[in-house]
Formats: C-alpha cells, sequence, structure tokens
C-alpha cells in the first residue's frame, strides 16, 4: 500500500473555501478509486498549511485513479472550483509507504 500525502499552502483568510474544496472530494475520491484517509484543515499554529491522504494499493492504482478524475465530471467542477476561488496558493505530493510494524499500534493497545 502506498499513500499520497498532500501539501496544501492555502489561503488564511479562505479555510471555507478550503473546507468545501475537500469536502467535496470525500465523494469524488472514493469513486475514482483512491482510499480517502482524510483531509486536514488548520486549527492552532500555522494557518496556511492543509493536508490530503489518499491511500492506494500501488502506484499503477494511483495512475488509474489520477485517469478516472480527469475524466469525472464532478471532479472537474471541484478542480474549476479551485482555480475560480484560488484558495490554494501551492500544493506538494509525497508517497510514502508505511512501516508495518507501526500503523495504528495506539489501537491494538488494550484498555
Amino acid at each position: 500500500m502506498i499513500t499520497c500525502f498532500i501539501e496544501y499552502r492555502i489561503d488564511p483568510f479562505k479555510h471555507s473555501q478550503f473546507e468545501k474544496y475537500a469536502k467535496n472530494w470525500g465523494k469524488i475520491i472514493p469513486e475514482c478509486g483512491g482510499d480517502l484517509l482524510g483531509y486536514f484543515m488548520p486549527h492552532e499554529g500555522t494557518n496556511d498549511v492543509a493536508y490530503g491522504l489518499i491511500s492506494f494499493p500501488d502506484l499503477a492504482s494511483y495512475e488509474t485513479y489520477r485517469e478516472r478524475l480527469r475524466t469525472d465530471e464532478p471532479g472537474k467542477r471541484n478542480f474549476l472550483f479551485a482555480n475560480k476561488e484560488q484558495f490554494i496558493a501551492a500544493e506538494k505530493r509525497s508517497f510514502l509507504r508505511v512501516v508495518d510494524a507501526t500503523y495504528k499500534q495506539g489501537a491494538r493497545v488494550a484498555k
């Protein structure tokens, strides 16, 4: 499994627009083949950085997802919304793999 870790630089005065954008992906990403782990908004501290995490079985699955996303009508509308409103100044993508012995260890602790 790989996780696409997206770091966004966002306009701190347009949090509501970014949140709408993120919520829209909540339906679009799974329909296009991604396992959406979540979008994360600034809460305290730095107010211009947000994150999105989407997992895939492998890079080939990610490429298939990207192709679906390019032709998906709701996906196209969400990209147009972001371009029109200009709340994203920059985005970076990193592809990560989990260290199996560490994944969700807190969930396994007996209470």
